[in-house]
């Protein structure tokens, strides 16, 4: 049994990770920690009185040599700007790390003060941590000490239009209306909108705002060959999971829907949690509790209508880092995950 650690337990994502974890069949976990923050410890029964067997274990702060003592490898859900702090001294303890927040995402170390408003502390492990979009980067997973886990909007935008590769023309744009359940925000943020915004919906960080554009332009550019002009919206929807993005993709050629609905059936044919929807579109209701990505596409004129689902919490944070420690470990790619 592969020992593992989640750093970050008390969040959405962390609780989803725990959740996921206690029953996949290759691993024990070992180690839970709130934050690198001091507090008093307290047991996880009593933190998730829910959970469906009982787990002696304690969560506490953030102890270094406690990680390296009790885990072999380590999700770490943390605030973004956290995880950089701790990563040196966990990777080159030899234990693999898979980071839920932005910190290891993008490879320009000045990026990260454009983007998150901080000086990155761990530079030299950029060029290293590889992106954990299986569908895209799976043999480099494989290999990998490092991943930084996709943010939730990047993973059903990326999966949405990587497939069109070369089509992806340079005077083509991308325009993105996304919509996410409120828990994509964080715990304390969810708190407040379930509470003060019920039945409300809301755009934020809109056009060029939003930290995870920056992981979808490497990414596109990485794989494209060249970075397509990108604009997202997202919204927060009174939904406590689930994501949908409504992908538009301009300066296609026309007529062409028959061929790019084979185009997308071919290019994830064999992945197991990567489906295309012909005769409907997708919903939350069908991707929540999953590591699901639904699609549906349809083309008008040059422009290209791309619907992509996924629940934010699992495929869009926990059970694609599980996914990516699948690959990591040479576990199958599904264990823990269907």
């Amino acid at each position: 049994m592969l020992r593992v650690g989640i750093v970050g337990v008390t969040g959405y994502a962390g609780e989803e990770l725990l959740r996921l974890l206690l029953q996949h069949p290759e691993v024990e976990v070992t180690y839970v920690a709130a934050s690198v923050r001091a507090q008093p410890a307290v047991s996880v029964s009593a933190l998730y009185p829910d959970l469906p067997r009982a787990v002696p274990l304690s969560c506490e702060a953030f102890q270094l040599e406690r990680a390296q003592q009790l885990c072999e490898l380590c999700f770490l859900a943390l605030p973004h700007g956290e995880a950089m702090k701790i990563v040196p001294a966990l990777v080159h303890g030899d234990m693999r790390v898979v980071d839920l927040s932005g910190d290891f995402r993008l490879r320009d170390p000045a990026a990260y003060e454009q983007w998150y408003g901080f000086r990155h502390a761990s530079p030299a492990l950029l060029s290293e941590a590889v992106y954990g979009l299986a569908e895209v980067f799976r043999d480099e997973i494989r290999r990998a000490r490092l991943v930084a886990n996709p943010g939730c909007y990047a993973t059903s935008i990326l999966l949405g239009v990587l497939p069109l590769g070369s089509r992806l023309v340079t005077q083509g744009q991308i325009i993105v209306d996304a919509k996410s359940g409120f828990s994509g925000a964080g715990r304390e943020a969810g708190r407040r909108f379930r509470k003060e915004e019920p039945g409300n919906l809301r755009p934020y960080k809109v056009l060029t705002e939003h930290p995870h554009l920056p992981e979808v332009r490497q990414t596109l550019a990485r794989v494209s060959g060249h970075e397509p002009s990108l604009l997202l919206t997202p919204h927060i929807v009174p939904a406590e999971r689930g994501l949908l993005s409504a992908i538009y993709v301009t300066g296609l050629r026309r007529d062409g829907q028959e061929d790019l609905v084979s185009l997308y059936q071919q290019r994830y044919h064999d992945e197991p949690f990567v489906q295309m929807l012909t005769d409907r579109w997708p919903s939350f209701h069908d991707v929540v509790q999953t590591n699901r990505c639904l699609m549906g596409l349809r083309q008008a004129g040059e422009t290209l209508l791309v619907i992509s689902a996924l629940d934010n919490l699992r495929k869009g944070a926990a059970s694609q880092a599980i996914h990516n420690m699948n690959l990591m470990c040479e576990f199958d790619e599904t264990a823990g995950l269907t």
